[in-house]
């Protein structure tokens, strides 16, 4: 007898299990099953996309940066939820500590440049964090001029003491994507990470920046609806 099929099924109830243990978007049983099973299948690219003003001429390009900004938006409405009634000033903060702690002692500017972030705020924020206690700074070993920074054990707590709803914030932001959803999505993003970094990286004056892409990629004169 040929078992292909019901390891098939069992492959794929395993599966249905896993993904509830992350996100919790179906009942655990048939029917939430059989939720999750119509939408694993249902996600392709759609040809025939719309979106608001298309019949306008409003281009792709255009709906991908007003994306990029609302769901900056939301994102920050959650983050303000975890620092309610906090000692965080921002999301910086914990941005900022949650860095320190996943990529260990690191200069100043390592870390500002790290978290995407301009040199006059990212000091503000990093000198905030000390004034707290929550990061202690040291002499660079290599650079008597720069200073290393790491996460305090004041710093180690306070962090760890708002980790749930710092997760449950990055959960929400994810939304109701399924997995395969949040695993193309950050194919995307990564790609648009690595790309926008390499520009970042460079420090352009912003009076110059556009000019500088424009130069050093020229494909992105062109239009595309």
């Amino acid at each position: 007898m040929d078992y292909s099929l019901l390891k098939e099924v069992i492959d794929s109830v395993e599966q249905f299990e896993k993904d509830q243990s992350e996100n919790f978007l179906f009942s655990n049983d048939m029917a939430g099953y059989k939720k999750w099973l119509i939408k694993e299948k249902a996600y392709t690219f759609n040809p025939a996309l719309t979106w608001e003003g298309k019949q306008d001429g409003r281009g792709i390009d255009s709906v991908i940066n007003t994306l990029f900004i609302h769901m900056n938006r939301y994102a920050r409405s959650y983050s303000k939820s975890v620092i309610f009634d906090s000692g965080f000033a921002s999301q910086e903060d914990f941005i900022y500590l949650i860095n320190l702690n996943v990529f260990g002692p690191m200069t100043k500017m390592d870390l500002i440049k790290k978290s995407v972030h301009e040199k006059s705020p990212g000091m503000q924020i990093i000198n905030r964090l000390i004034d707290q206690g929550w990061i202690m700074q040291t002499d660079d070993l290599e650079d008597r001029r720069s200073k290393t920074i790491e996460l305090s054990k004041e710093g180690k707590l306070t962090l760890e003491s708002h980790m749930d709803k710092i997760r449950l914030a990055t959960k929400i932001v994810a939304g109701d994507l399924s997995r395969d959803e949040k695993l193309t999505l950050i194919d995307l993003l990564q790609r648009l990470d690595a790309f926008h970094y390499s520009i970042y990286s460079k420090n352009v004056k912003s009076e110059d920046l556009l000019k500088y892409v424009s130069d050093h990629f020229p494909y992105m004169n062109e239009i595309h609806s």
